[in-house]
């Protein structure tokens, strides 16, 4: 056998070798992941269900597994994770053993109940709504705190939060009270006492001017408007609070597009035609706007207002009863029409 033949082989072994050995290099520390993308680990899952979840965006999602087994690594730990283009399986394990997720940005706008809102949240983390639920009604917090099932929906104040996807249901509503603690700087709270009203105070206003209009430049005129009446005695005769006494009998799905004559007389605390004063607590989530617009009111001399006809989605205001019967009679004749009656 001549020696260029034996070199001949060995070459090929090596070749080979060579080849087999950047193949098995490639597929636990080449590039794997070919487009970058969320990777959501729920605490239950296992690594065969994570290469499913990988599989979509990887090259080489079976040496995952491999890969795992080689570094004695079983049980990844819950989270959200981003995989970016490129990186190897040998990353995507190092990066689940250490756990080392990437946070969310976990928001939520104005929800009427604390159920609505629960539904909102669950459905960015990984945590259910009934957990939540039980969370933001656990007695020991409510009793520590001064709140109640209802008021405990003031703590959340609409933005734009940072957290992590495994957060659980405590850690999540003991954040965001920590964040609501923070809202309430030494500038709101002098604002508030200023007006002569607690922080709940001024989150209930808010709440009933959240409520009567969407137009932020309105917001503190209808709270200088309401603290007016406040201010008088008078009733505040808030048509929001009326509609939170009708979804309180007949259910938060029920729609009421208009407030008919029998509604004032609801029996409620909440409502604001029997009643004089503030309601007992908040009648929804108020986001920051109408917070601000409160303590910011405007100071002016109007004490009524209805829905302005002229200009849908904003308020004529009046400072008498006769300028406000008129307005008043104007849009009852245009609901007429409309054939609202509910």
């Amino acid at each position: 056998m001549s020696k260029k033949f034996i070199f001949a082989v060995i070459a090929t072994i090596l070749l080979g070798l060579g080849i087999i050995g950047n193949n098995y290099y490639q597929k636990i520390f080449g590039s794997s992941i070919t487009k970058e993308t969320s990777l959501y680990v729920k605490s239950n899952d296992s690594l065969i269900e994570i290469k499913e979840k990988i599989k979509e965006v990887s090259k080489h999602p079976n040496t995952f597994l491999l890969v795992a087994a080689q570094k004695n690594f079983s049980k990844p730990k819950s989270g959200r994770y981003l995989l970016k283009e490129g990186m190897s399986n040998n990353d995507i394990v190092n990066m689940l053993r250490v756990g080392n997720q990437t946070p969310i940005k976990l928001s939520f706008n104005n929800q009427d109940t604390l159920e609505k809102l629960a539904g909102r949240i669950a459905q960015q983390l990984e945590t259910d709504s009934i957990s939540l639920i039980n969370s933001f009604t656990n007695k020991d917090f409510l009793e520590k705190n001064n709140f109640t099932k209802k008021s405990v929906l003031q703590i959340f104040i609409p933005n734009s939060y940072e957290f992590y996807w495994n957060t659980p249901a405590d850690k999540f509503r003991n954040k965001i009270f920590k964040e609501y603690k923070r809202f309430w700087n030494d500038k709101r709270l002098k604002k508030a006492k200023e007006l002569n009203l607690t922080k709940e105070e001024v989150i209930t206003l808010a709440s009933i001017v959240q409520k009567e209009t969407a137009k932020k430049v309105e917001r503190p005129i209808v709270a200088g408007l309401y603290l007016n009446r406040l201010k008088k005695g008078w009733p505040l005769q808030a048509d929001p609070t009326i509609i939170y006494c009708i979804k309180e009998k007949k259910g938060q799905n029920f729609v009421v597009k208009r407030v008919l004559t029998a509604d004032l007389e609801i029996n409620s605390p909440y409502n604001t035609y029997k009643n004089r004063g503030l309601p007992p607590t908040l009648i929804a989530m108020p986001d920051i706007s109408a917070i601000d617009g409160v303590l910011n009111a405007q100071k002016h001399k109007y004490y009524y207002m209805c829905a302005n006809v002229d200009k849908l989605g904003y308020h004529a205001f009046a400072r008498t009863l006769s300028q406000h019967n008129r307005n008043a009679a104007k849009y009852h004749q245009w609901m007429n029409k409309q054939r609202i009656n509910r």
